[in-house]
């Protein structure tokens, strides 16, 4: 008999959708647990004490945190359809290409919170990274390291979804496909792939609870 699997995150959260879109390529079942980050569960507080965040992975009651490790953890437990290359320059590649994502991805999310000089600031280095991405991104592949989504897709999937969102939300323009020809290429195989276009959040959802975090932040524009 299989160790049950429980995934708590949150429907808006890109962390928690990393955690999905890797337990649907594998084909695993699990149960989903919606967790409110306004008032956390003790279910929550009991499995990730430290950090009291979303994701966390329960497998057979041993809680898992943060997306990357859990997405390793993921891969190593269920090895089939693997989301790293096999050939250990192209995992170290490819792990190198989560990395960045996970220094400077953050740095995108004050586009849509901002305003005035800080917004701007937030623009120029957001323009910065997705230069970087372009630069790295291969554009003779459907995917990040070839034909087959790997974990870097999945690791990407912020800027391939919820960047879109937080430009209309913050009233600016970044990404313009001309300019990242490349990135373009690939966001468009991402959104196309079904298991990122079949799970992923409600955009006008999504458009709704940030503008209203924009407005609790810097007020109405």
């Amino acid at each position: 008999m299989e160790e049950e699997v429980k995934l708590i995150g949150t429907w808006l959260s890109p962390y928690s959708c990393r955690v999905i879109w890797a337990l649907k390529l594998k084909g695993i079942s699990y149960e989903y647990i919606e967790e409110d980050l306004s008032n956390k569960s003790a279910l929550l507080l009991q499995y990730n004490p430290v950090h009291k965040k979303v994701p966390v992975l329960v497998h057979g009651g041993k809680p898992i945190c943060e997306s990357m490790i859990i997405l390793e953890y993921i891969d190593e437990t269920w090895p089939h359809n693997p989301l790293l290359p096999s050939d250990p320059y192209e995992r170290a590649k490819a792990r190198f290409l989560i990395k960045f994502i996970e220094d400077k991805g953050r740095t995108l999310w004050p586009i849509y919170r901002t305003k005035g000089e800080e917004q701007e600031k937030a623009v120029k280095e957001s323009l910065e990274i997705l230069q970087t991405i372009e630069e790295n991104i291969s554009g003779e592949k459907k995917f990040w390291m070839g034909d087959d989504i790997s974990m870097v897709d999945i690791a990407y999937g912020g800027v391939a979804y919820w960047l879109d969102v937080m430009e209309q939300v913050g009233g600016v323009k970044v990404f313009e496909p001309h300019k990242f020809p490349r990135l373009s290429s690939w966001i468009r195989n991402f959104k196309e792939a079904s298991v990122f276009k079949d799970n992923l959040p409600d955009r006008e959802k999504m458009v709704a609870v940030l503008k209203h975090r924009r407005e609790m932040i810097v007020g109405t524009v």
